[in-house]
């Protein structure tokens, strides 16, 4: 039970409800993260603003999920893993394999997406303050300086979602459950 209200196309505030009805169209269910969001219009509105502009960045689609993925583990969301995984099998063209390692915070075998592990790790828990010879690994594997702005857009992307999230303690939608942690297998 979400400690939040989930919102509905019915319930949200007028402000919330092109949001949920973009959402509904792009999946087929109201993810809960859109229902939690849709109580603070502005909310809302930021994820599907900043989602967009993420999704312009030079990163691929590929590494935009690896980021998602490890920012969302690292903070100890659940539902964030679950959903990027989903799109990380369905639209990114992982494997399963990769999708497993980054769950578990393991080694992908790809050595680009391992040091974009590193770095968003990195990032994440110095608060951007990384090393140079973190800074450097990530320039080294084949990104720019630009990328590396990217990753921390990517980042504040997840920190929206993530903490929410948890904030809500909602329950993972039924139509993820099968990309969960532990449940997906490679």
């Amino acid at each position: 039970m979400s400690r939040l209200p989930l919102q509905s196309l019915e319930t949200a505030p007028e402000a919330s409800r092109p949001f949920i009805e973009r959402a509904l169209a792009n999946n087929g269910f109201v993810p809960n993260l859109i229902g939690v969001l849709a109580n603070a219009p502005t909310a809302v509105e930021t994820y599907f603003t900043v989602g967009e502009i993420n999704g312009r960045a030079s990163l691929t689609l590929a590494e935009r999920e690896v980021v998602q993925i490890t920012a969302a583990s690292v903070h100890g969301c659940e539902f964030c893993v679950s959903g990027h995984s989903a799109i990380a099998l369905k639209k990114a063209g992982f494997e399963r394999a990769t999708v497993v390692a980054l769950q578990q915070r393991g080694a992908t075998g790809n050595p680009r997406y391992d040091a974009l592990v590193a770095f968003t790790r990195a990032v994440i828990v110095s608060r951007g303050n990384v090393g140079d010879g973190e800074l450097k690994a990530f320039l080294n594997a084949g990104f720019n300086q630009a990328q590396a702005l990217e990753v921390v857009l990517g980042i504040s992307l997840a920190t929206l979602c993530n903490f929410a999230n948890n904030l809500a303690a909602s329950e993972i939608n039924p139509q993820l459950q099968d990309f969960r942690p532990g449940v997906l297998q490679p």
